[in-house]
């Protein structure tokens, strides 16, 4: 990955010559919305990407965009702030949509501007569709040095709700059960009109969560979060189960409103293009002892409580996998990007983190669903240490992951132990990839 923005191109050069000499394929760049089209509607300014660009070919290496409509800042080792552009949040005012209705807001009541909530998609997958256009356009004659296009899907550019970033003032970090973000007017006016469509009466959906409604507009999210996951409400009421289910596929149809806004956009000069997206490894509170096991993964919208976790279900995978193995079949299928494959199981407290666990579950449902994989490390610091190298090499090893992007470029370029490691792993994978080419 390239730097979040590159301030010193000189030392970017240095950094793409180091990183070809090592047998780099190509370098994954944040493509930000809040950047281009910062000043107004329909004004993109591309002078920095072309400059960028041309750093990138010149060295001989492949570009990865990153349709980049998340904010620059907030997240764990974002150094550099750019919002999304000012005039999105009153762009649909003279609709009746205030900034408040295109955000994501809490169980706690605080609201994210690091995306546009999934819930506007209705009225802003336009403007992601025009901006993509607009990219396509700008850059049809580089399409032969783009070796895929990913879509950024939420925070981070990852498909998940921002259930444990910094709009909830520390209460949802790293590695608590983290905050459900389905509490704006169009969110719950969307869970209301779901729970209307699968029950049709008020007294079927009554018995079957054991409440006293007069009225399909009394259905609200979860009123206490903390009581929620604690009692089990989640996973042993019909309630709980109906919410999760509907938070998830909310989560599920934006991811595909994105992927076939960028179908439509990405076509002509850009149509053999792979397009991929990124999942995050939302490894904590996978091994906790009490009813929060698995209450992060469910905060950010990846799994359900539908069912029990199993190796049949990718452990609960199965679903977001699924969203690529939709296009199998396209001209282009999707690529998946996954997380955390630096890191290994911590099953004890205050972590409960099973993150290898989690890497292998994830690969192997991809390869059971026919979905091409690909991972990263979650950290910058998963690469300085051999034993992170090791893990990832154990992942790579597994034969799932088809490749690997390295957060980011300079922790691979400055002769240190990534360096070694990073250019000793792409050799065994290159060899392995040329020996099962000769056995085919």
């Amino acid at each position: 990955m390239a730097p979040l923005l590159v301030e010193d191109r000189a030392e970017f050069r240095r950094q793409l010559a180091v990183a070809k000499h090592i047998g780099v394929d190509g370098v994954s760049v944040d493509v930000w919305w809040g950047l281009v089209e910062k000043s107004a509607d329909q004004q993109f300014n591309w002078q920095y990407y072309d400059d960028i660009f041309a750093d990138i070919t010149a060295a001989g290496l492949n570009i990865i965009p990153i349709m980049a409509f998340h904010q620059c800042g907030g997240n764990v080792g974002d150094d550099c702030d750019i919002p999304l552009p000012t005039w999105i949040w009153q762009h649909y005012v003279a609709q009746g949509l205030s900034s408040d209705d295109l955000q994501y807001k809490s169980e706690f009541g605080n609201h994210s501007v690091e995306t546009v909530s999934l819930w506007a998609d209705t009225r802003v997958t336009q403007q992601y569709v025009e901006f993509m256009q607009a990219f396509a356009s700008r850059y049809a004659a580089l399409a032969g040095n783009i070796s895929e296009i990913n879509i950024s899907m939420g925070p981070a550019g990852e498909l998940r709700y921002p259930s444990y970033n910094s709009h909830d003032m520390g209460r949802t970090a790293y590695p608590s059960r983290g905050g459900f973000q389905a509490y704006s007017s169009l969110a719950i006016a969307d869970f209301r009109q779901a729970m209307q469509q699968k029950y049709r009466q008020l007294a079927v959906l009554n018995t079957a969560w054991q409440t006293r409604l007069t009225g399909f507009e009394q259905i609200m999210p979860p009123a206490d979060g903390d009581v929620f996951i604690q009692s089990g409400a989640h996973s042993n009421t019909q309630y709980g189960r109906d919410f999760i289910a509907w938070y998830h596929q909310a989560l599920l149809a934006h991811g595909a409103r994105m992927l076939d806004s960028a179908l439509l956009a990405f076509d002509s000069s850009m149509a053999n293009i792979e397009l991929g997206f990124k999942i995050p490894g939302i490894h904590w509170k996978i091994a906790a002892p009490d009813n929060s096991q698995r209450s992060a993964e469910l905060a950010a919208g990846l799994i359900t409580t539908a069912e029990p976790y199993s190796v049949e279900n990718g452990f609960g995978y199965h679903s977001i996998i699924g969203l690529a193995a939709r296009y199998n079949s396209a001209a282009r299928p999707v690529v998946l990007h996954f997380t955390a494959l630096e890191m290994i199981d911590k099953p004890t407290a205050a972590d409960y983190s099973m993150a290898q666990s989690l890497v292998h579950w994830v690969g192997a449902e991809a390869a059971r669903q026919q979905v091409a994989v690909k991972g990263e490390n979650a950290l910058a610091a998963g690469v300085t240490q051999p034993a992170g190298w090791d893990n990832m090499a154990t992942a790579l090893a597994g034969g799932h992951y088809s490749g690997l992007t390295v957060l980011r470029i300079n922790q691979v370029t400055d002769g240190d132990v990534g360096q070694q490691r990073y250019q000793q792993l792409i050799r065994q994978m290159k060899q392995q990839q040329n020996d099962a080419g000769q056995s085919n």
